[in-house]
């Protein structure tokens, strides 16, 4: 085996107990990195300081001075913030423009030895799940070069599933860490807001975004997560599959499914049964006409107020009208330069979502969970699987044209807009494309949730490698 096909865990252990060197792993993974060239996920790779962080990381282990990541090289979406590398949100305006920080989280992971040395490629400002960005070029599944990977942190998904890198970060407004993972065949967490500390990171939405890790096994998604946690976590460790109750509401989340979604998701929730766990079938009581209500004018709202902030604070000298004349990808500059004139989200519209619709839902929620008695709910984390680059408008879904946007997002779009945490799941493959199954839990309850996923690990079935 190569070393670039290690998970984290793995290359940790390994590097623990000197069968190679950082600077041997890096060497692989610069290898990759130029073998996987094609598929478009890197907007900047950094080779010279990949090896020299390595060459450090090695001095530091023999100097038994090695951090809980020692070594390993992550990947970053790039919308998050790197004091040596530009951050560009995959746009026009911001092209070599270099923060004069690290995001918070991202100095945490090289505090404990952490090689951040590639940006990723996103769609254009983290504004859709196609990837395809004008800008840079479209990135392309691992699985399928002539399709999306999903987005909107599409180049991160890719890379990891290409073993480009072991692990990454990606951030997560409406589903943008689950979607990629999903159909890029990993696991992908989107934590509570809040969990890991804000800043750093070209923003959508104050309420909503937040960094999520992306990688291929479980075990990795718990150590970077406990790594970037703004508190102290306990050890997650699994429950016995016996003592598990899970929600699984039909309404929205279950219904027009793609066949093979269908079929793969249904044989492990059969599974899931098979073992013991107890799967609770009820719905979620009128909570999707406010889901309706809040997604846009939140997302819609806020990106107005927060993106100026963030321009002005990094220094890069770019005003929102400058920005918005450097967005090259039609979506995208859509539905940005909307919000400049009389089509803009209504204050009106915005309040009502955060003070009433929001809240309802997030009380509605958490009373299904205590009135239900469960750890957590499941659903398919897409309805469909990746579609051809290009279909950037509509797709087609058991024999319907159906938007793009709101097809993939359907399902994650809810824990987004709660504030929850949801982790998808790889299990399998339909036609040769992955599928994903999501898990999601109380907003704060993150460890619940993530000791629910690695419970479950054990009945994955094997996703097989691009």
């Amino acid at each position: 085996m190569k070393l670039n096909e290690l998970t984290i865990c793995e290359m940790l252990k390994d590097l623990e107990a000197g069968k190679f060197s950082a600077e041997e792993l890096a060497t692989d993974i610069a290898s990759q990195v130029q073998k996987m060239d094609k598929l478009g996920a890197l907007i900047e790779f950094n080779e010279d300081a990949l090896r020299s962080q390595a060459k450090v990381s090695d001095a530091r282990r023999q100097n038994k001075r090695a951090g809980k990541l020692e070594g390993i090289p992550l990947v970053l979406k790039d919308n998050i913030d790197t004091k040596d590398m530009a951050t560009t949100g995959g746009t026009g305006a911001l092209a070599g423009k270099i923060p004069s920080n690290d995001a918070p989280a991202i100095a945490t992971l090289r505090e404990e030895g952490a090689i951040i040395s590639a940006k990723a490629v996103l769609h254009e400002l983290a504004f859709g799940i196609t990837c395809n960005n004008s800008i840079t070029g479209p990135v392309l599944n691992p699985y399928d070069p002539s399709l999306i990977p999903g987005g909107s942190s599409g180049g991160t998904a890719s890379a990891i599933s290409s073993r480009q890198f072991p692990g990454g970060l990606g951030t997560d407004t409406g589903g943008s860490v689950r979607i990629p993972s999903a159909l890029c065949g990993l696991f992908g967490f989107r934590p509570s807001v809040g969990r890991y500390p804000g800043g750093g990171v070209i923003p959508i939405s104050s309420t909503r975004d937040t960094i999520g890790p992306i990688a291929r096994c479980i075990e990795d998604i718990l150590l970077l997560d406990a790594i970037m946690a703004v508190e102290a976590t306990p050890d997650i460790e699994p429950v016995e599959l016996k003592n598990l109750k899970i929600g699984m509401p039909k309404t929205r989340f279950w219904e027009d499914l793609e066949p093979g979604i269908q079929e793969l998701s249904q044989n492990f929730i059969n599974e899931l049964k098979a073992n013991g766990v107890e799967i609770i079938e009820n719905d979620l009581p009128d909570i999707w006409e406010l889901n309706d209500n809040t997604g846009f004018p939140v997302a819609l709202y806020e990106v107005m107020r927060d993106l100026p902030v963030y321009l002005e604070n990094a220094g890069y000298g770019v005003s929102i009208e400058e920005l918005i004349k450097g967005i090259g990808s039609p979506d995208v500059l859509g539905i940005i330069s909307s919000q400049t004139g009389e089509e803009a989200m209504p204050e009106e519209a915005y309040k009502a979502a955060i003070e009433l619709h929001r809240p309802k839902m997030q009380e509605m929620y958490t009373n299904y969970f205590r009135d239900n008695n469960i750890d957590g709910i499941i659903f398919p984390t897409t309805p469909l699987t990746a579609r051809p680059i290009g279909q950037d408008e509509t797709v087609e879904l058991n024999g319907n044209q159906q938007p793009t946007f709101q097809a993939f997002i359907r399902n994650t779009d809810l824990g987004s807009n709660l504030g929850a945490p949801g982790i998808s799941l790889p299990i399998g493959l339909s036609e040769g494309l992955p599928v994903g199954i999501e898990f999601d839990g109380l907003p704060g309850c993150d460890e619940r949730l993530l000791s629910v996923a690695l419970s479950v690990n054990k009945l994955l079935p094997h996703t097989p490698a691009p």
